[in-house]
């Protein structure tokens, strides 16, 4: 059975998680500005746990951002010390998927509109329809004021909301049929969407573990010439 590590920083959370043999093991703190400190301490609790090596991990998964510029560095730089070390391939997967998915395995939400506090007066935003377990994306990620976010074309039903960027929900023209702006991505939904994303063969190699920032006034990965 394929063995999974999934971890994530690009928020105020620090969360980390791993599947072996069917199991899941997970740490989650919210823990500002302490997750360098962190990461790799949960990860090795995480492998004692586990009763496994590292070397046992298949392939390593991380969120990609959008999310604070620290955050999502110190998730690529950790997989990629990682995945090259071990010659292991990794999964970038959205910080937005992410928060869809914990909505969907909390609350049971089928259609999300995940929002991240991008500062600078504007959200990082994308919106997200249960398919077959997967929460998938509808339309196109991306970061903009609130008063510019939109559901998908064609939406119809109820959708939820979730994610920091709700701190906003009075400036947005959207009514979601419930919301909650505390909630932050968690490696165990990470898990689960890197799992799918393996069954895919979406593995990369670890040079390809790039940070995903949507701003590119802020920062932009380096373009392969």
């Amino acid at each position: 059975m394929t063995t999974l590590l999934a971890l994530d920083t690009a928020t105020e959370a620090c969360s980390v998680a791993l599947l072996h043999e069917g199991r899941a093991f997970g740490r989650y703190a919210v823990i500002p500005r302490l997750h360098a400190q962190r990461v790799l301490p949960m990860v090795q609790e995480l492998l004692g746990e586990a009763g496994i090596a590292l070397s046992a991990v298949d392939a390593i998964a991380f969120g990609r951002g959008p999310g604070a510029f620290t955050g999502v560095r110190i998730a690529v730089g950790v997989v990629q010390g990682l995945a090259f070390a071990l010659e292991r391939p990794v999964l970038p997967i959205s910080n937005l998927a992410l928060l869809a998915q914990r909505a969907y395995r909390e609350q049971g939400a089928e259609q999300v509109a995940a929002a991240i506090d991008a500062r600078m007066d504007e959200v990082y935003w994308g919106c997200y329809r249960l398919e077959e377990g997967e929460m998938r994306l509808a339309g196109a990620e991306a970061v903009l004021p609130p008063e510019q976010v939109e559901l998908p074309r064609m939406a119809s039903g109820d959708w939820f909301g979730a994610g920091t960027g709700w701190a906003y929900a009075e400036r947005m023209p959207i009514m979601p049929v419930a919301r909650d702006a505390g909630l932050l991505p968690d490696a165990q939904d990470l898990l689960t969407l890197a799992g799918f994303a393996w069954l895919r063969g979406e593995g990369v190699p670890a040079e390809q573990a790039q940070p995903v920032y949507l701003r590119d006034k802020v920062a932009t990965p380096k373009v392969a010439r």
